[in-house]
């Protein structure tokens, strides 16, 4: 029954965008309440026209458990320190499964089973280029490649450059898996409003620098998890993003391309879910709105 009534809304929602100009932002927010609020769970969304500069916003600065949304600020970090001469992106870097917690200091390892990219642990012992570890912690969602680089960056400097950046409430604080830090609370955290803005300056360029906007710009487009922006756009729509999902969380951010040249910045949150598959479809369907809002802008 429940999928049913989804199944309506969503025609419903199509039906209305197809057969009026376009929605006002009210209506729009509206129908994407309407779309999550048949699921389980808490969401927050973060718009912005990158064009006109137009914002909708839900839930903004709503403090979420950043899972891997955290490896986009990581990657802004070390691309930071690369050009400010700390070390090249073409050194090669010892790949390792070894590292300290924040808590005491003390050892622990990742279980490759709870990776999405278990090909590199293979590797340990071994030594891989600092831009091919970026690209295997963005479009593989590595862990390991994430701790490595976090090792060498630190997240007291991610976090850093991200208040430089007006993000005020994201904290990376540590790796992942990092069980001690976990026990005692200490996440890596994030908003959908801080998410939207180190997006919107990638797209412009002030990530660091031009050059290195576009360089992650390009990494980002190669994102390997399509569930959900992706998922509700027409095929062939280019999207720089990055996901992240743990239990009861799931979420996408990212930079939107449209045929016609426009532009736009989605961020979509969730926490507390109680059927992962079916918020991952509406969240979808969330992108498919602001798709086809865009779509109707004069």
């Amino acid at each position: 029954m429940k999928r049913i009534r989804f199944l309506l809304l969503l025609m419903t929602m199509i039906e209305t965008a197809t057969a009026q100009s376009r929605l006002s932002p009210e209506q729009l927010m509206q129908q994407v309440k309407d779309t999550l609020a048949l699921q389980k769970g808490f969401f927050a969304v973060a718009f912005r026209d990158l064009s006109t500069g137009e914002t909708l916003l839900w839930n903004e600065h709503e403090s979420f458990h950043a899972a891997s949304t955290m490896k986009t600020p990581v990657m802004i970090e070390v691309f930071k320190q690369a050009e400010a001469g700390r070390f090249s992106l073409n050194d090669s870097i010892p790949v390792k499964n070894a590292f300290k917690s924040i808590v005491d200091g003390s050892p622990y390892k990742l279980d490759s089973t709870d990776d999405s990219q278990q090909a590199l642990y293979h590797q340990t012992g071994t030594k891989m280029l600092l831009k091919e570890l970026v690209r295997q912690m963005i479009i593989r969602s590595s862990n390991l490649a994430t701790n490595i680089l976090m090792e060498m960056v630190s997240g007291a400097e991610v976090t850093k450059t991200m208040r430089s950046m007006g993000a005020k409430d994201i904290q990376v604080l540590r790796g992942v898996e990092d069980q001690k830090a976990f026990d005692k609370g200490l996440n890596n955290t994030t908003t959908a409003y801080d998410l939207m803005l180190i997006y919107e300056q990638l797209s412009l360029g002030k990530a660091v620098s031009v050059a290195a906007s576009k360089s992650m710009i390009d990494v980002l487009l190669d994102q390997q998890d399509s569930s959900v922006i992706p998922a509700g756009l027409p095929p062939g729509i280019k999207v720089a993003h990055k996901t992240g999902s743990i239990t009861g969380v799931h979420h996408d951010s990212g930079i939107v391309y449209m045929p016609d040249g426009k532009q736009y910045v989605l961020v979509l949150l969730s926490k507390q879910l109680a059927d992962d598959a079916a918020a991952t479809k509406a969240m979808s369907v969330v992108s498919g709105l602001f798709y086809h809002y865009m779509q109707q802008a004069k």
